[in-house]
């Protein structure tokens, strides 16, 4: 047995019914719905998907708070399904990729947008807008053995109750499969990981005392107060 001067902290999501999911690693997509792309300035038809990370200490979970960042003055949420792998992937083919997924949540990526603007003019990396504390949100994961493979199903961001983003996960341009191949080229994915998949137009701003609510249908809900 290995002893640490800092034992590591696993940080883990409910499973809904019983049970933890023990999180590795966070993946995340940009621009993976068109009109999110257009309102973001980009041709959605113009790259191949492209990917940035969280830390797994990141997650806000059980309808915690989330503390409003330092460093921004323009935090934006974003609705998206995420993707809890199961089992290991290294270069699969898409009609392979969903043996390889446990189940599925609902989460918000939280975005310095300031701060990631900054990164974009300067060619920097994202990490400072994208992997803060606190920048993912996430409801209990559903197994897959539940649900299926959702491939379509209303998605949707409500702020103090007003929808910001509405949209359907059938919009994705990349599906989870192909989304999940392309992924297995770069990472060998583990038990573990966490793949959010995009998130639809209606991205904007939210501030302290904002109630957040996205729900994605047939997989479940994310709550959390900006405080």
């Amino acid at each position: 047995m290995a002893d640490f001067v800092f034992p590591p902290l696993v940080p883990f999501v409910p499973i809904e019914g019983a049970g933890d999911f023990a999180v590795r690693r966070i993946f995340c997509v940009g621009r993976n719905y068109a009109e999110h792309a257009r309102e973001m300035g980009h041709d959605p038809n113009a790259e191949p998907p492209f990917f940035f990370t969280k830390p797994a200490d990141a997650l806000v979970i059980e309808g915690a708070p989330t503390p409003y960042p330092p460093q921004t003055e323009d935090l934006h949420h974003e609705i998206e399904l995420v993707v809890a792998i199961g089992k290991e992937a290294t270069a699969i083919a898409p009609e392979q990729a969903l043996d390889h997924v446990w189940g599925y949540a609902t989460g918000i990526d939280l975005t310095r947008r300031d701060v990631q603007a900054v990164a974009k003019k300067l060619s920097r990396p994202w990490d400072m807008a994208k992997g803060f504390d606190h920048s993912a949100p996430i409801s209990r994961i559903v197994p897959a053995a539940k649900i299926g493979h959702p491939a379509t199903g209303r998605i949707t961001l409500r702020v103090n109750g007003e929808v910001r983003q509405d949209s359907d996960i059938g919009q994705m341009i990349w599906d989870i499969p192909h989304l999940l191949a392309n992924l297995s080229t770069y990472v060998t994915l583990k038990p573990g990981d966490l793949v959010f998949t995009g998130t639809p137009a209606g991205v904007g701003a939210t501030v302290r005392g904002d109630r957040l609510e996205g729900e994605i249908e047939g997989v479940g809900k994310v709550v959390t107060a900006i405080v």
